[in-house]
């Protein structure tokens, strides 16, 4: 009798589990993304950082800044620091000031104020009540407090204070797949589950600085890094006719390399983020220990614009002459329609958000990928639907065999 008990008991556990889950897999319904209205152009950086950072007289270090801006290949980057933040708060350009405080107190007003404006964004491509919210997941590395960014959040955007919070502090370049992993968790082991996903990176406060002579590498970083956040709302089992899903997540993967210890770091000190120079290349030590990946390895994120710059991964893909979406924005231009060019660019980059960088020509199938501080690896492959922006057709799912290990993500993926 008590074994009966028991396995009739087990049953109706693995039937409650069953109902929880969804469908489906995970989808991307929606994108926002927002930037500082302070925008940098970075053919001028050079000037401006060593003229806010009282380093006229540095014009070796000028002539290496100027330089690595060039390789670059960005055109413009978006700032929350500021010339006038900068002279209210003078510890921030010494390297030798502390300065840690003053950078989380600017950084903790700034990290949710930006991630509102994304949030509300992707919930009104959405279109759905924010009282459908059920999970948020919020990434920053930048800031900490108690109660947190995710807090916070609630509170500017009048979500539902049943919402299920987690709140991920400085995990560095790799945040953007990590959130993407976690979102898909959610969404598929709890049915009718509608997550918030936002990142919030800036980096110019975190990590802004004088040049030194002695940290050469801090130049890369000035380069670099700039300000921005994103939003996503993932669900599974989309309400047909309703939501329209852009991609599908079929597989999120995390692993980490072996003797990988100081590839990629980070340190926050009482003058700020420092990021150490690591020895050899993230691609390389990929290569050693899972062989040559075709030579298509590709870090996406902070990190992956650096591995540009240092020719440890091949530039992203482009074409010499404007076609597709970008003569269609160019002939809105043309014709002085500024909105319908603003719209088509609107998409493309929102495309591109979740596409490496790539035309929308080049993608059906493919992910995101990312190196971070370990070095660990991490992957999340997804499928292009076929009902989004004009697209015809049922949705179109890919047709993936798990792969046996990460190598094969990485190769799959780029």
């Amino acid at each position: 009798m008590d074994q009966s008990c028991a396995a009739e008991s087990a049953c109706k556990i693995r039937e409650i589990r069953r109902a929880q889950r969804a469908d489906g897999p995970a989808a991307i319904m929606a994108i926002g993304t927002a930037n500082p209205p302070n925008v940098i152009d970075q053919g001028n950086f050079p000037d401006f950082y060593f003229r806010m950072t009282s380093s006229e007289d540095k014009q070796e270090l000028k002539e290496k800044l100027k330089l690595i801006c060039d390789r670059t290949t960005v055109k413009n980057r978006y700032a929350h620091l500021t010339e006038e933040i900068v002279e209210q708060n003078p510890n921030l350009r010494n390297p030798a000031a502390p300065s840690l405080e003053t950078r989380l107190r600017i950084m903790i007003e700034a990290v949710p104020n930006l991630g509102k404006e994304a949030a509300a964004k992707a919930l009104k491509e959405w279109g759905q009540p924010k009282s459908m919210i059920t999970h948020l997941v919020f990434c920053s590395g930048a800031g900490v407090d108690m109660p947190g960014a995710d807090y916070q959040l609630v509170k500017l955007l009048g979500l539902s204070p049943s919402v299920k919070r987690v709140m991920l502090y400085h995990l560095g370049c790799y945040g953007g797949g990590t959130v993407l992993r976690v979102a898909k968790d959610l969404a598929e082991n709890n049915r009718g589950a509608r997550v918030l996903v936002v990142n919030v990176e800036i980096t110019t406060v975190s990590a802004f600085r004088a040049p030194d002579e002695a940290h050469l590498d801090s130049l890369v970083g000035q380069a670099l890094f700039g300000d921005g956040a994103a939003a996503l709302v993932v669900g599974a089992d989309p309400i047909q006719g309703v939501e329209k899903p852009i991609f599908e997540m079929a597989i999120a993967a995390q692993t980490l390399l072996p003797e990988s210890e100081g590839k990629i770091g980070g340190q926050l000190k009482e003058s700020g983020l420092a990021i150490p120079p690591a020895p050899g290349r993230p691609q390389d030590h990929l290569q050693e220990h899972r062989g040559r990946p075709d030579g298509r390895v590709q870090a996406v994120g902070r990190l992956g614009l650096e591995l540009l710059v240092l020719g440890g991964a091949p530039r992203r893909s482009g074409h010499p002459q404007p076609r597709g979406d970008e003569a269609e924005a160019e002939a809105g231009e043309a014709a002085g329609d500024e909105a319908r060019a603003a719209r088509v660019r609107e998409h493309v980059e929102r495309h591109r958000v979740l596409c490496a960088g790539r035309d929308e020509e080049a993608v059906s199938d493919g992910g995101v990928g990312d190196y971070r501080p370990g070095a660990g690896v991490g992957s999340a492959l997804r499928t292009r639907t076929g009902d989004h922006r004009g697209d015809c057709g049922a949705p179109q799912r890919a047709s993936v065999t798990p792969p046996s290990n990460l190598g094969a993500v990485v190769r799959l993926h780029i």
